[in-house]
C-alpha cells in the first residue's frame, strides 16, 4: 500500500480529496507485523486503499518530528529510553496508552467514521473501505 504522511496528506487533499486511513502501531506489537503484511498481501485491498484513500502508517513510539494535523501542532513526548507521540494519543480513545493496532478512518471532510482498536482483518478493511467509499 502507498503511504504518505501527514503533511502530504493534507498538501494532496487541496488537489484531490479522498477519505485517511492512518494506522497507528508500534516496532514491539507482533500483531501489527502479522496484520500489515496480511492486509499488503490482499492485491484487491491493495488496489482499493491505493486508488480511492489515502494512507498513513504511523509509529506511535519512533515518530519524533512535529505534525500538524487539522490545524493543531503535536509532538513526542520523551520519557527516558522511550515514549509516545501526542498525535498517536489525540487520535486514541485510551488517552493513557493507545491499544495497538490502532485504526482511524476519516472521511473526504477529515470527519471520524471509523475506529478500531485492535487487529483488522482484510475482509473486514474491505467492506469498512466500501462503506466509506459510498459515503
Amino acid at each position: 500500500m502507498k503511504t504518505g504522511t501527514f503533511s502530504k496528506i493534507e498538501a494532496l487533499q487541496k488537489e484531490v480529496r479522498k477519505p485517511v486511513v492512518i494506522h497507528l502501531y508500534t516496532g514491539w506489537c507482533a500483531i501489527c507485523k502479522i496484520e500489515y503484511f496480511q492486509l499488503n498481501k490482499d492485491k484487491q485491498l491493495v488496489q482499493m486503499m491505493n486508488d480511492d484513500f489515502y494512507f498513513i502508517n504511523f509509529e506511535a513510539e519512533k515518530t519524533k518530528e512535529k505534525i500538524y494535523f487539522q490545524g493543531q501542532e503535536f509532538e513526542y513526548l520523551s520519557n527516558g529510553n522511550s515514549g509516545i507521540h501526542e498525535l498517536a494519543l489525540a487520535l486514541s480513545k485510551n488517552k493513557n496508552q493507545p491499544v495497538y493496532p490502532l485504526w482511524v478512518f476519516l472521511d473526504k471532510s477529515q470527519n471520524l467514521v471509523y475506529y478500531q482498536e485492535g487487529r483488522l482483518t482484510p475482509e473486514k478493511m474491505k467492506q469498512k473501505l466500501l462503506e466509506i467509499s459510498a459515503l
